[in-house]
């Protein structure tokens, strides 16, 4: 799955001349914790040439030790410019790319966003919460049915593949398999059935190592 299967298009921007209080305003009134900076190019494209975040105004603010009054502080924001404290060098990653090499460079450089930018033109933005609702969606979480967790004690060739074989068989419908590799071999499968006690027995016959089976309601 790619970074444009996940990120967010409909994006809140602002630009350098931006004024700080207007930036914390739009982050109030659309639950932001950042914005990205653009400047329109010559061609009408949005060139991403900045970010600004809650933590950049919160150091931009006067320390509370400050002798400046409360008007004064508020007439420093006032005054105060996107392009003054935004930061300039920015993360970004390509909407092509893979979404594991997103959360790759997020662990990485130890940040909660990307902008998604093609051909320097800004085109999207991907957040911690968009990689959440991305393996939701990828595990199949939603849809419901059972799922199994199995233990492979001998990880080799063809075991996916009697699995599948001996679902389809059954006229049983796959959503979704995950492999965990660590000590042992975990393999999830997600099924579009609830009947538990069937698919228990055929994985018994065939040999397979059941460590959980679990029932869950389709979530709207």
């Amino acid at each position: 799955m790619s970074i444009a299967n996940f990120m967010s298009q409909d994006l809140i921007t602002v630009t350098p001349a931006t004024k700080i209080f207007d930036c914390i305003d739009l982050m109030k009134e659309h639950q932001l914790h950042r914005l990205p900076v653009v400047a329109n190019h010559e061609t009408g494209a949005q060139q991403l040439v900045g970010l600004i975040t809650e933590g950049v105004i919160q150091a931009a603010l006067p320390s509370s030790a400050t002798s400046l009054s409360v008007f004064e502080a508020n007439y420093l924001l006032n005054k105060t410019t996107v392009a003054e404290i935004m930061l300039t060098e920015v993360t970004t990653v390509a909407p092509n790319a893979q979404l594991e090499d997103g959360i790759y460079l997020m662990r990485q450089q130890d940040i909660g966003v990307l902008p998604v930018v093609a051909e320097k033109q800004l085109v999207g933005i991907i957040t911690n919460n968009d990689i959440f609702d991305a393996f939701l969606n990828i595990s199949g979480y939603f849809q419901g049915g059972l799922t199994v967790s199995l233990i492979v004690n001998e990880d080799q060739p063809g075991v996916l593949a009697k699995l599948t074989a001996l679902f389809a068989a059954a006229k049983i419908s796959i959503s979704t398999i995950m492999v965990l590799r660590q000590k042992t071999t975990i393999v999830e499968v997600r099924l579009q059935t609830q009947a538990a006690e069937k698919v228990s027995s055929l994985l018994k016959d065939q040999g397979f190592n059941i460590q959980s089976i679990t029932v869950a309601p389709k979530i709207a």
